[in-house]
């Protein structure tokens, strides 16, 4: 083999660091979250039903953040770095044997717009806090954030069903007591 193919190849090793920052990012959140749950804890009697629902849905901002995070950790080292070798762990994400790299953008466009609507939310709740002029460009950038998932998710099913080999896959059709398959199916003209 070839030296620069090789050390082309190898670069991606350099990515390594980036998740173990991602991951001390996580333990950030998750250092922050049990604050949170600390001062709802220890507030509860004097907090009123909408500051209660404001640290609530900060809290589920937190998991959203820490969901986002996750799956850029996982799945980004799974796509672009090296494989996780966790197939068969009973622990192992139902949406990591079939990731890659269009699915993964369509995965994180979704956990962005929850949290853009967890944000949204907030500010519906107490829209005193906010002037109307940050309220229309929050609403702006949500549906900024639903038009491009819908455009990654319309790209992704445009180049994933145009691709010959799924015009190849045989259907099962099930007999009595026996699978049988059929025929690959061939592309219309």
């Amino acid at each position: 083999m070839r030296p620069l193919p090789v050390i082309i190849f190898m670069s991606r090793w350099l990515q390594v660091p980036l998740y173990l920052g991602l991951i001390v990012a996580q333990a950030v959140y998750v250092v922050l979250f049990l604050k949170e749950v600390w001062h709802l804890v220890t507030a509860s009697m004097t907090l009123d039903e909408t500051s209660i629902m404001l640290v609530v849905l900060g809290l589920i901002d937190v998991v959203m953040i820490s969901n986002l995070l996750i799956m850029v950790i996982i799945g980004g080292y799974e796509t672009f770095v090296s494989r996780l070798g966790v197939e068969g762990h009973p622990d192992e994400p139902e949406w990591l044997d079939h990731v890659n790299a269009g699915v993964l953008k369509v995965k994180l466009s979704m956990a962005l717009i929850s949290i853009s609507s967890i944000h949204l939310l907030k500010t519906f709740i107490s829209p005193d806090q906010n002037t109307t002029h940050t309220i229309m460009w929050q609403v702006i950038i949500h549906v900024a954030f639903l038009v491009s998932a819908l455009v990654m998710a319309l790209v992704d099913r445009l180049t994933t069903h145009t691709h010959p080999r799924h015009f190849a896959e045989p259907t099962a059709l099930h007999a009595v007591g026996t699978a049988k398959v059929s025929t690959p199916m061939k592309a219309h003209d």
